[in-house]
């Protein structure tokens, strides 16, 4: 996303959030691709589909009194996802401990890819735990994207669930046959 379109979803951003923040939630990101505006919100205890639904309602009634875009859009209004855009300062701070995918701009090195765990935030650099290469220090300017990653456990054998998997296992003596 250019800085110019960021730019023209600030005050839609500031528009927004006092309605997400008064109903208990976060706004998280304001998106604009093509003909759909993405208004992204979190709460820590979660937002199921009536949340989403009513909160949808507001919004989509606040956009149409004030209209800060110009012609048509859709309007999408979801949760971040498991596997999240991380565009500001703040999302980075909010996802320090967990597994990041980086693409960094051109730099000398060559290297442009950093797969980690972020250990933290300090004054606009980014430091990524890098199974391959260590600790790598960014400066957020240098990041032209990421996004957590989202790691699968193993998938249960099929037709069992973990629970009847454990129930069926055989003991003796405290230890497994």
């Amino acid at each position: 996303m250019t800085a110019n379109s960021e730019q023209h979803l600030k005050p839609i951003f500031a528009l927004v959030e006092p309605v997400v923040e008064a109903r208990g939630h976060q706004l998280y990101d304001v998106q604009q691709n093509g003909g759909t505006l993405a208004i992204l919100v979190e709460n820590n205890n979660g937002l199921g589909v009536d949340d989403l639904s009513e909160l949808s309602r507001a919004v989509s009634g606040l956009l149409d009194e004030h209209d800060p875009i110009p012609g048509r859009y859709t309007l999408e209004l979801s949760t971040p996802g498991v596997e999240r855009k991380l565009r500001s300062e703040r999302h980075f701070h909010g996802a320090v401990g967990e597994l990041i995918n980086v693409r960094t701009t051109p730099e000398p090195d060559g290297r442009r890819r950093v797969v980690g765990t972020l250990l933290s935030v300090e004054k606009g650099i980014i430091s990524v735990q890098d199974s391959e290469a260590g600790v790598i220090s960014l400066p957020l300017g240098q990041v032209e994207k990421a996004r957590t990653v989202f790691e699968w456990g193993p998938a249960p054998k099929p037709g069992k669930s973990a629970e009847s998997n454990r129930s069926n296992q055989r003991t003796k003596g405290g230890s497994q046959l």
